[in-house]
């Protein structure tokens, strides 16, 4: 799920990369960064309600998020990054009781849905996301420029994505890493925090994601402990769990 040359996916974004520093003083940050999402493009869209603000909350070298423009989708209930370790905390149970209601039994998974998927990145990954590549992505960090975006100077990346034709479409992405971890998963690997990126998608349509507002504080340790009821499901079941839900689902809209 986690190739590191390859978008970790949606409609929503694509975006950043990261650094071979040790950990510094950008850890010592505690707080809060709040996002507008907006229809930017030539087209405009409608953007609903759930997606039209995020939230990550950063605690030294932790990240939080439970908004859906940065989780990416309904069925994940928080991404965390705690150092170079990314737990996704996944809740299928409404999707396991349409099932039920359909007299739809698994035989890959028990269970109540809530599970995590635990992923942890080495050096190696880290350092390749800025080795420019004709496949994939990569990130350039580009010197001298800076952006105030929400009382913050935000430094300038580029991540260079490739389209299955090998055309590289390049995302200007504005980061603050004196805050966060040295390289945040949580937005495709960026050094700190992601204060502004626009994703271009096709038909002129486009939507930008900005930082409004940084809050010092408001966060606790506790807030990056684990959920309660979640529970950690091997790569092997969760991959045959995910084999059997998209079959079964295929199966369901059929009827």
């Amino acid at each position: 799920m986690y190739n590191m040359k390859k978008i970790f996916a949606i409609a929503a974004v694509a975006v950043l990369a990261l650094s071979t520093l040790t950990l510094n003083a950008q850890n010592s940050f505690k707080g809060i960064v709040k996002y507008s999402v907006a229809s930017t493009g030539e087209v405009a869209i409608d953007i609903p309600e759930q997606s039209a603000t995020g939230e990550m909350k950063v605690y030294d070298d932790r990240v939080l998020t439970s908004s859906i423009v940065f989780t990416n989708s309904p069925m994940v209930n928080s991404v965390m990054q705690s150092g170079r370790t990314l737990y996704t905390f996944l809740d299928f149970g409404m999707v396991l009781g349409y099932f039920q209601a359909h007299d739809v039994e698994l035989t890959s998974y028990n269970g109540d849905g809530k599970i995590i998927q635990k992923h942890t990145v080495t050096q190696t990954d880290i350092d390749s996301l800025t080795i420019p590549v004709d496949k994939g992505y990569y990130i350039e960090y580009v010197a001298g420029q800076t952006k105030k975006i929400a009382g913050r100077d935000g430094k300038l990346a580029r991540l260079h994505v490739f389209d299955d034709e090998g055309k590289d479409k390049v995302i200007d992405i504005w980061y603050d890493d004196t805050m966060g971890p040295e390289a945040n998963f949580l937005a495709q690997g960026v050094r700190g925090i992601p204060l502004e990126y626009t994703v271009t998608m096709d038909g002129g349509k486009a939507i930008t994601i900005t930082a409004v507002e940084v809050t010092k504080g408001k966060v606790k340790e506790v807030d990056f402990l684990m959920p309660d009821g979640f529970k950690e499901l091997p790569e092997d079941q969760f991959k045959a769990f995910m084999e059997e839900f998209q079959e079964e689902m295929e199966l369901l809209q059929e009827e």
